[in-house]
């Protein structure tokens, strides 16, 4: 190998070793490419265009500069001030990035301050952060302009890095005019970053506006990680088979890690949600019409290992928005529809940790949909899975995806077919079709009547007016009693006279008493080792279960 191939190490950029040990923690081994390739320009104080997939290391690639630069101003200024602006298009996306700066500062806190101004509070409680200073802000484009407007915020002559994270999506989530009117309140010249998934138009507007004289780094390199990284299968199901399935798979192990289940609607959240409780399978919901910070808690959660599974409603609609259509629907009667939140994205933006599986119960309605979904899982270096349940009338799209991923390549098959005997998990069935059936439209809508009540329970802006008004608290409590679905103690529990003897041990099964076994757990041991390894969706153990299963039809 030559110099040239042979891979850059964080060592040879020239940190701060305080920075350098904070990504050692972070379990950092060597830059990915963009960020071996954006990192030096941007400690050149170069203006940079970053495009580059989801999952590629892009937040880190001019996070670890920023951090860089501020020790280097430090050592020469004179006063506090606000060095660094980053600007992203949703809540979620500002925590995220807040999280990676925060761990990148580790070892140097003290030196460097940032903080994230994107929650959604009064600008009365943000005002004393801001007048501090803090040298790293991060925020939405409509907040910063706020507090610019305020006079929180002053960074005319102080500011020198602005950064616009997921730049494609600003202008698209309703940003166009806050950036442009936020444009004053910056400096004439600053080194500015734009970091995109996508060169799309909007971006090539940003571009002329907020870039000078730029380095523009559009990897070559493909949407997905290759096929060494990320393993796409599908199988072929109706509704109440993809319910079968997905619950044995999940109940006797053979999805190990964290999982994220992606369905088109709301509602559909909710019933795969009360599906999979039933089996005392933990679950949380994320999607559109939650607010911002639960929403930012569910993914908290999710990340800190509190739920290994998350069910996420499809956010395509948030990527195209079409304002005259959704204007119709809200003005014809009877068909009003929620308006979505603009800041929220599920698909894009939200960064999920170390997301070994991807399910698609719903197959994606577009090839950039499937793209955006099968980028949640096998980021950096991370092994990972997508299974995705293609029923009939969704064969067109799994050929149009399928299509599209080979590239040209005729005879390179991207999806492997996932080929599971329903035969085999029959009693699975007669118990996945009841609990199926149990979740009616009323338990869906009465679940989602809970969880506004609970946001009304929690919400800060609501607890002045609660304690002026506690009547109104004791009746939204005393409210009539929710229809929710009636959680059996048996479905917890997996005998072993229906599970296969091809799944026997296969599923980390512990033996429990004499003769006696417990499917509701995997042994601590097995459980770790598991978790350690990342494992994708489908082991190799399951490969060896399919073989077993064709020899015994033969």
């Amino acid at each position: 190998m030559d110099d040239s191939e042979k891979p850059t190490s964080f060592h040879v950029m020239e940190l701060d070793d305080r920075v350098l040990k904070a990504i050692e923690k972070l379990g950092w081994g060597a830059p990915t490419l963009i960020q071996e390739k954006a990192i030096p320009f941007l400690l050149e104080g170069k203006d940079v265009l970053v495009r580059a997939r989801t999952g590629s290391g892009k937040t880190a690639a001019f996070a670890i500069p920023i951090v860089q630069k501020i020790l280097n101003l430090k050592q020469v200024a004179a006063h506090q001030d606000i060095k660094a602006l980053i600007l992203a298009p949703s809540q979620e996306l500002c925590q995220q990035i807040y999280r990676v700066i925060k761990d990148l500062t580790l070892k140097c806190s003290r030196e460097v301050k940032c903080i994230d101004i994107a929650p959604q509070e009064d600008l009365s409680v943000q005002k004393p952060l801001l007048i501090e200073k803090p040298d790293i802000i991060v925020a939405t484009p409509a907040r910063c302009l706020q507090h610019c407007q305020a006079g929180n915020i002053n960074i005319k002559t102080s500011l020198e890095i602005l950064v616009i994270d997921e730049a494609d999506l600003v202008f698209s989530f309703g940003y166009e005019t806050e950036v442009k009117q936020l444009l004053d309140y910056l400096p004439s010249i600053c080194q500015s970053v734009l970091v995109s998934a996508t060169l799309s138009d909007d971006v090539k507007s940003l571009k002329k506006i907020v870039l000078h004289n730029p380095v523009t780094l559009s990897l070559q390199e493909p949407e997905l990680p290759p096929a060494n990284q990320i393993t796409h299968y599908h199988i072929r199901a109706e509704e109440l088979e993809k319910a079968t399935i997905l619950y044995a798979l999940l109940k006797l192990h053979l999805i190990r890690g964290k999982t994220i289940i992606f369905v088109q609607t709301v509602d559909k959240c909710y019933k795969i949600k009360l599906f999979l409780e039933q089996f005392k399978l933990r679950t949380c919901v994320l999607n559109s019409e939650l607010p911002s910070e639960i929403r930012c808690h569910a993914v908290n959660q999710f990340n800190q290992g509190l739920y290994d599974i998350i069910v996420a409603s499809d956010e395509k609609a948030l990527e195209q928005p079409d304002t005259e259509k959704v204007s119709k629907q809200v003005n014809k009667p009877g068909k009003y529809k929620r308006v979505k939140d603009k800041n929220s994205g599920v698909s894009r933006g939200i960064d999920f940790q170390f997301v070994s599986n991807v399910v698609n119960f719903d197959f994606p309605l577009d090839i950039h949909s499937y793209i955006h979904r099968a980028g949640r899982t096998a980021r950096g270096n991370n092994q990972g899975s997508v299974l995705s349940f293609v029923s009939i009338k969704e064969s067109n799209l799994l050929e149009e995806v399928e299509k599209y991923l080979q590239h040209g390549q005729e005879n390179l098959s991207v999806f492997k077919s996932y080929e599971f005997n329903l035969d085999e998990v029959e009693a699975f069935k007669y118990r996945a079709k009841d609990a199926w059936k149990a979740v009616t439209k009323i338990a869906v809508r009465e679940a989602r009547l809970k969880e506004i009540k609970q946001e009304i329970f929690n919400c800060n802006k609501l607890k002045t007016y609660f304690e002026d008004n506690p009547t109104d608290l004791q009746v939204l409590r005393h409210d009539k009693a929710l229809h929710t679905v009636r959680v059996q103690q048996h479905l917890s529990n997996v005998p072993e006279y229906i599970v296969p003897e091809t799944l026997k041990s296969l599923s980390g099964i512990v033996k429990k008493g004499k003769g006696k076994r417990d499917f509701s757990r995997m042994s601590e041991s097995t459980s770790k080792h598991m978790a350690k390894r990342n494992n994708p969706l489908v082991s190799m153990q399951f490969e060896g279960f399919k073989k077993k299963v064709k020899r015994a039809k033969h």
